[in-house]
């Protein structure tokens, strides 16, 4: 059964086919790990016994061989036990789609929340060389690249000398500029207390009043109003940079708290509704503005903020991630492409202004776009803790579609999570294509491209990133070219599909019918979320 050779296996019934693959994957697994294949759980994730990504390529590849037929390597991910991927191998392919399409259908039949609409009245911004909304919109037209040198100087201190860590980092990375300028008085702070509080909280301060300036609404118009916060924020670096010493200052502990960082806008506008801290890691930013959605629709909000920061003060996770190897060797996302070999750290603060739509029409609001439909979920027992998978991205995307009331083929842009990776994107990809599969009216594309390639990845920021990025692209009717795309990853099949990432600008002219884009954000510990926006 270990044979690479192919096996005719046409004569024998359902389950001794799907027994002779099992046995055929145990004695694999136990080859490449080198244990008695006895002591392989068939219930068991795949990831549990060690197996690397270039493994489980290789394993895809020999098991092709033995099944005589195309087998993508993602499928163990979607797939990840011995059991599971047996079954799947062997079944009826049309039959359990056609089930597993019924089931999601009634799924969301049942769950299907509150339709109305979420006006988005403002917008503000801080990303990699673009310190506001209209340089960020500027390097997205011009197809720009935002990855620099890491700037040392930053860790050069007592705590982290900089030659003990620069032989061991990705030297590359997205960074703002002026994170230690700010004016603590403006926002009724004493300079003993900004210097203890985490530059993110003090950054959110101004974004926050800056995306209300957008709105064109005065601050003291909402004061003592149910108005909510909800941030997406997972990085602590702050707190590493005071070393190990005992840190008594009695500012210490509200400056570093994730909750305060939310809480502390609360405070400083006098708002009364929800105020909340979402750690999510990649995907936490959409989490955000998915629970902001729900609290306007619940009535708990009237207004809100949402969004995400990430700032990068301490090498620590820089150094972890590069030693893991999850960094790219030339600091760049090369989303999509043969090339992917990993991401690269970036630096921002993103928050857009709230309403639910009818409130915002009725007080002539500026509207910049309109949430149709959210939805997040979880991948579960996947293969591993942090391996992504292909199903639980359909069901979150199917979800938000339904929530939106609309159809795939009405959406013509989808902003991917693409990090980058060799195998992280031909999962997201699989998944888009088993979803935006049926033709669209006179064969128009749905657009695919990631804000990555241009200013990397924001962490917990990166959802708010990719939204803005589509805001602006329906405000200046263009979508961006999606950079770094040399040669497209060998893992990915969109040949023949709607699916077409623009290499080139392309035009996105406003029609009769609404402008539609997905925005999708995954979080590394497998919390999924998905955004659908139109004009």
């Amino acid at each position: 059964p270990s044979s690479t050779f192919a096996v005719d296996l046409s004569n024998l019934s359902t389950a001794e086919k799907i027994t002779a693959v099992e046995t055929w994957l145990t004695q694999r697994i136990a080859q490449r790990v080198q244990i008695d294949p006895t002591e392989i759980n068939h219930q068991e994730p795949l990831a549990s016994y060690g197996l690397s990504s270039l493994q489980v390529i290789e394993m895809s590849t020999e098991l092709e061989a033995w099944l005589n037929r195309p087998i993508h390597p993602t499928i163990v991910y979607d797939y990840p036990t011995i059991a599971a991927l047996s079954q799947q191998l062997i079944l009826e392919e049309q039959d359990s789609i056609a089930k597993s399409t019924e089931n999601e259908q009634q799924i969301y039949i049942q769950t299907n929340s509150s339709q109305e609409e979420i006006a988005i009245v403002g917008i503000s911004c801080r990303f990699p060389a673009a310190p506001n909304v209209q340089a960020f919109w500027q390097l997205l037209h011009q197809g720009q690249d935002a990855i620099t040198e890491i700037p040392l100087s930053r860790w050069d201190n007592d705590n982290i000398p900089v030659e003990k860590v620069a032989s061991k980092i990705s030297r590359y990375g997205g960074f703002l500029k002026q994170i230690d300028q700010f004016d603590p008085k403006f926002f009724g702070l004493s300079p003993r207390e900004a210097t203890h509080m985490d530059p993110q909280q003090r950054l959110l301060l101004e974004v926050c009043w800056e995306t209300l300036e957008n709105a064109g609404i005065a601050a003291d118009q909402l004061e003592g109003t149910q108005s909510g916060i909800f941030l997406g924020i997972s990085n602590g670096d702050y707190s590493r940079l005071q070393g190990p010493q005992l840190n008594t200052d009695v500012y210490y502990g509200t400056g570093n708290a994730f909750s305060i960082t939310a809480n502390r806008l609360s405070y400083f506008f006098d708002w009364h509704g929800p105020s909340v801290a979402i750690d999510t890691a990649c995907s936490s930013s959409l989490v955000a503005i998915h629970q902001a959605c729900n609290s306007l629709k619940q009535g708990e909000s009237n207004f809100a903020l949402a969004g995400g920061i990430n700032l990068i003060l301490s090498p620590q996770l820089t150094v972890t991630f590069s030693q893991a190897q999850m960094m790219a060797a030339d600091g760049r996302c090369k989303t999509f492409d043969a090339r992917a070999d990993g991401y690269v750290r970036s630096e921002g603060c993103g928050i857009i202004a709230l309403k639910r739509l009818p409130d915002a029409i009725a007080d002539n609001n500026h509207i910049l776009g309109i949430i149709k439909g959210t939805a997040i979920n979880q991948d579960g027992r996947s293969n591993g803790l942090t391996a992504p998978n292909s199903r639980a991205q359909q069901t979150v995307i199917r979800q938000a579609l339904s929530n939106a009331n609309i159809t795939p083929q009405q959406v013509d842009y989808i902003e991917a999570h693409g990090t980058g990776t060799s195998l992280g994107d031909p999962i997201e990809v699989n998944a888009l294509n088993t979803v935006f599969s049926n033709p669209r009216e006179n064969n128009k594309p749905h657009w695919l491209g990631s804000v990555k390639t241009n200013i990397g990845h924001l962490e917990p920021a990166a959802g708010i990133a990719g939204l803005i990025k589509v805001l602006l692209s329906l405000q200046n009717e263009e979508i961006p070219a999606h950079l770094h795309l040399q040669k497209i990853n060998p893992y990915i099949q969109i040949e023949g599909s709607p699916l077409n990432i623009p290499t080139e600008s392309q035009p996105w002219k406003s029609t009769n019918t609404p402008r539609i884009a997905g925005i999708s954000s995954f979080g590394f510990g497998g919390t999924n979320a998905h955004v659908i926006v139109s004009d």
